[in-house]
């Protein structure tokens, strides 16, 4: 079992991945880039079938190696686990420096000589056992892999609720509550399925692990950050070598670090 201090950090990383998605809307709405979020109302449930996670079992032995290293923030034995090709792509393009170390690449990417939650962002992402095949580049995946749903649903409800798609998360289990205040014990109001759930700024910013969602009834509450994932979000990447798994890439992030 992990200890609470993993735990705790795996928490933090959630949030931080979480909110980080939001950000950049969020600014640009301030700054008068895009419209300021739409009120919360009722809005159609788009059920969501999760990511089935990879059948391989050196996949999750690799991961769970993944998560130790992380958590002893481990860089020599990290640098062993990176693939010589590694790509950082946080937006369009990849923007990894080639003349650099793999792992130099890695850190830069993720902020792991940084003050962020870079660390506790790779034990996060390396807990997903899900990927999916990377299309542009052969025998590389990608995790998390995203869930299945109706993408013209999607798009309908994007519109009719004139919100932002980056707005929209989905839940990974049935039974989530939605707690009427940040509060981890604070009254439940509503119970969620495996649907997609509009996930808000929070001006606030509890210290609970929590997010503030606006639920299909319109009602406005909060879950635990580790109940929802982003649709478009970071995905981590492996390759399986001849020596075994790597780390082959990283999207997400921007020039400036993690």
């Amino acid at each position: 079992m992990r200890n609470q201090h993993l735990l705790s950090n795996t928490f933090m990383a959630c949030a931080f991945v979480i909110m980080g998605a939001l950000a950049a809307f969020s600014v640009s709405a301030q700054t008068g880039g895009q419209p300021a979020p739409a009120p919360v109302k009722p809005y159609k449930i788009i059920q969501i079938k999760p990511p089935t996670p990879m059948a391989d079992a050196s996949f999750t032995t690799f991961r769970r190696q993944l998560v130790s290293i992380a958590s002893k923030k481990d860089r020599p034995a990290l640098a062993r686990l990176v693939a010589a090709s590694f790509f950082w792509i946080p937006s369009d393009k990849d923007i990894a420096d080639k003349s650099k170390p793999a792992i130099d690449r890695l850190a830069t990417a993720l902020g792991l000589d940084g003050e962020g939650y870079g660390w506790a962002t790779l034990g996060y992402l390396a807990e997903e056992p899900s990927a999916a095949p990377d299309p542009q580049r052969q025998g590389v995946v990608c995790a998390p892999a995203p869930p299945t749903y109706n993408q013209a649903e999607f798009e309908e409800l994007v519109k009719t609720t004139q919100t932002d798609p980056a707005e929209w998360f989905y839940l990974v289990r049935n039974g989530v509550e939605v707690r009427a205040k940040a509060q981890q014990k604070a009254a439940v109001i509503e119970k969620l399925g495996l649907h997609l759930i509009r996930v808000l700024q929070d001006d606030q910013q509890p210290n609970e692990p929590l997010a503030k969602v606006g639920t299909p009834s319109g009602k406005t509450g909060y879950i635990p950050v580790e109940a929802v994932r982003d649709l478009v979000g970071r995905l981590i990447c492996y390759v399986k070598e001849a020596d075994g798994w790597k780390i082959a890439g990283y999207f997400g992030g921007d020039a400036g670090g993690n």
